[in-house]
């Protein structure tokens, strides 16, 4: 390894496995220098985002503004910005309009919300590919604190690792990271997210094919995936055939293919009924499993096959802590891998203990509380109503709900009764008036013959009148700076003229009438607004009475625990009862062993021993005879009894039962650094020093690859693999460089 720091690279972090020399040294500096370029682009985005406000675009409601569907689908974070930004941004960066908008969205979220990602990106610590999984786990967050430290935890670990990160790692983490801190809100995305489970089918890019997706929960899409692959594993090819067929069992496909090839317009029986090539693939035979157990159910020879999900949850969580779980590897919520492990064991299922699992209480007082500020507005419109004619009062028909044009309501008669400029204009000066868009007296752009603002809901005192004219308010206020005397004059002219669908009354009587139904309109939405206000305020309310309930509860003392023993003193006499009745199930359900127990160190993380409860029990005193008959007494030291530490060494090439189960929870994953496949069940767990040259069928001389990694340590020259007894790997590269991996924490 060169300690020349590559061009370009100053000012920016060093890799983790340090700088490179020659070719690849100006690769990691050209690197770091794009993710730098990635910083500065958004923060010039977000710069180029304010220079284009959104109070330049026509407001919500005014004919030939945005559609209401599409502002609602706009990213939050566009909406202080004009619509009109994407179009400019996407001529100048020759892109889509949609991607332009994305890039907008991903810039202002970076640069408004995740301050040290930005800082991170230009530093080089994070790459462009890290970004995305920042911006979907991190950004979201609402609480402005909570995300702060979240980003913060995240980028401390990046840089405390000292290791490759690839961002499947990083998103990994982040995953287990908010569902840790942010549990509540990560249990409403997943019930929101199971709304949206189906089956989907898109166009692949070749011609004649296509993709059928499906989005269900981790467990099922484990369990569907595993389900496939071990049924295109018990399929087999005749191994005389040179050929896929349309007729062959095995294809799955011989109904749809042979009918082709029996078709006189195909042509040609050959060409539809005889594909060369070679045996089918794994993939292949899973595809053609699919079709047939879901188009041909009992008509094929798929034979059954059973999968195994591994799930693993603290006992913390068990107990109705918010620490996530997981499946397969996959971080899923408390809660999931709550109800998953009960299911494995053939409990039945409990209700939830998390915060959200309160939803019914809460609801009840949101609605309880929405009720009584419903009657307070009913109140209020009535006095509004009895203060003088004119008025509409919004208390009948109307129960809390945002007020609704009706056929022939305010909107409908006054575009029936002004022509198009007219009504333009006076629909212009109602939303402006609703949503505080107008000039306050006395402030810049405000005119003298202008309307004041509205005055705030409450009843009006009569006002005097100039003899023979009208109050023409809107929202209240009189029409200021008018000629009353052009005014009746123009009036009288307006009124000598008789002409078809001239309404009763004239023109003025008509405005009148339609500057009265305004101010009805701008007092109903100001009471909508207020009463959204009030029932926000409420459910946030309600909202903290049920976290504060939870927490004071036996799963938020579980929670709050800083270790397992404190949650497991913290626990109810139910809980531990329900927890040991887990742990002790041997059958039902969809068990397919004994529930193990991981001992882990609680300041590392790492895995000390893999038990169950009997092993647990036996293991939990010295073996003398009186700590045999009161084993809560016994207080000698347990360093080296057995079961509480890796299993015995196994005498042959492959390792025992126990050892091989150890050494898969211990790694979980392929160790290659940066790699995230997992350890093919079965095989890979590889000797670092080979049995052969004499080494040792144990813990400290096994580690788990993937098929690929595992080839790679014994094929690709140049390498070098060293194996710690603590399970850490040392890789070092041709080049000298030097990555790092630990056996992932629990």
């Amino acid at each position: 390894m060169s300690d020349t720091v590559p061009p370009r690279s100053e000012g920016l972090a060093a890799p983790a496995v340090g700088w490179a020399s020659g070719a690849l040294g100006v690769v990691q500096a050209a690197d770091r220098e794009i993710a730098r370029q990635v910083a500065v682009r958004a923060r010039a985005v977000a710069e180029f985002a304010a220079s284009r406000p959104a109070s330049v675009d026509r407001a919500q409601g005014v004919p030939g503004a945005m559609s209401a569907d599409r502002w609602a689908g706009r990213a939050e974070v566009l909406r202080p910005v004009s619509e009109w930004a994407t179009a400019e941004l996407a001529v100048a960066l020759n892109l889509t309009q949609p991607a332009a908008e994305a890039l907008l969205a991903e810039s202002l979220t970076v640069v408004h919300r995740l301050p040290g990602t930005l800082v991170a990106l230009e530093a080089g610590v994070l790459h462009r590919g890290h970004l995305w999984h920042l911006v979907d786990k991190v950004a979201p967050i609402g609480d402005d604190v909570l995300r702060g430290q979240v980003e913060a935890e995240l980028l401390d670990w990046v840089g405390r690792r000292r290791q490759v990160t690839t961002p499947a790692q990083l998103g990994a983490r982040a995953r287990v990271v908010v569902a840790r801190r942010d549990a509540a809100a990560v249990a409403r995305r997943l019930a929101a997210a199971l709304t949206e489970r189906g089956v989907y089918l898109r166009a692949e890019r070749a011609e004649g094919m296509a993709c059928v997706s499906v989005v269900c929960t981790v467990a099922e899409a484990r369990a569907l995936h595993a389900a496939l692959l071990a049924c295109a594993d018990a399929l087999t090819d005749d191994p005389d055939a040179d050929s896929v067929g349309a007729d062959d069992p095995d294809t799955g496909g011989g109904d749809a293919a042979g009918a082709v090839a029996d078709d006189p317009d195909t042509g040609s029986g050959d060409a539809a009924g005889a594909v060369s090539g070679p045996p089918r693939t794994r993939g292949h035979k899973a595809v053609d499993a699919l079709l047939d157990l879901v188009l041909r159910p009992g008509e094929s020879d798929v034979p059954p096959v059973r999968v195994l999900l591994h799930v693993v949850a603290s006992v913390a969580t068990l107990l109705g802590g918010d620490a996530p779980g997981e499946v397969d590897g996959e971080p899923v919520p408390a809660e999931m891998a709550r109800q998953l492990a009960r299911a494995f064991a053939g409990l039945h299922p409990v209700a939830g203990d998390t915060p959200d699992a309160a939803t019914t209480t809460g609801d009840a007082a949101v609605a309880t509380a929405a009720a009584d500020d419903v009657t307070a507005d009913a109140v209020t419109a009535g006095a509004v109503s009895a203060a003088g004619a004119g008025v509409l009062a919004p208390a009948a028909g109307w129960a809390g709900a945002d007020p609704v044009d009706v056929e022939g309501g305010p909107i409908e008669r006054a575009e029936a009764e002004l022509d198009a400029d007219d009504f333009d204009r006076w629909l212009a000066q109602l939303v402006a008036e609703a949503f505080g868009d107008a000039p306050a007296p006395g402030e810049p752009g405000w005119s003298p013959g202008a309307p004041p603002e509205p005055e705030p809901p409450g009843p009006e005192p009569p006002e005097a009148e100039p003899p023979g004219v009208g109050d023409r308010r809107c929202g209240g206020g009189d029409l200021r700076g008018w000629d009353a005397g052009r005014a009746l004059d123009h009036h009288d002219a307006t009124a000598s003229v008789t002409t078809d669908g001239v309404p009763g009354g004239g023109w003025w009587a008509a405005a009148d009438r339609a500057l009265d139904d305004a101010g009805a309109a701008v007092h109903a939405a100001g009471l909508a607004l207020a009463h959204a206000d009030r029932t926000v305020g409420t459910a946030l309310r309600a909202h903290a009475a049920v976290e504060t309930d939870w927490a004071a509860g036996p799963a938020g003392r579980v929670n709050a625990a800083h270790d397992t023993l404190g949650a497991l003193a913290a626990a109810t006499d139910t809980q531990r009862a329900e927890l040991a009745a887990l742990l002790a199930a041997t059958s039902g359900g969809g068990l397919a062993d004994r529930p193990r127990i991981v001992l882990t160190d609680a300041v590392t993380g790492a895995l000390r021993a893999l038990t169950d409860l009997p092993g647990l029990r036996r293991a939990a005193h010295c073996d003398r005879p009186a700590c045999r008959r009161r084993p809560d007494t016994c207080g000698h030291d347990l360093t080296a009894r057995p079961g509480l530490g890796p299993p015995a060494p196994t005498d042959g090439y492959t390792p025992g039962a126990a050892l091989d189960r150890w050494v898969r929870a211990r790694d979980r994953r392929c160790r290659f650094p940066g790699c995230r496949r997992p350890v093919p069940a079965g095989g890979e767990l590889d000797h670092h020093r080979p049995h052969a040259d004499g080494g040792h069928t144990c813990a400290a001389n096994l580690a788990g690859y993937c098929t690929t990694d595992h080839r790679g340590k014994h094929q690709a020259p140049g390498w070098t693999h060293t194996l710690h007894p603590d399970g850490t790997l040392t890789v070092t590269t041709p080049t000298g460089l030097t990555a790092v991996t630990t056996p992932p924490p629990y």
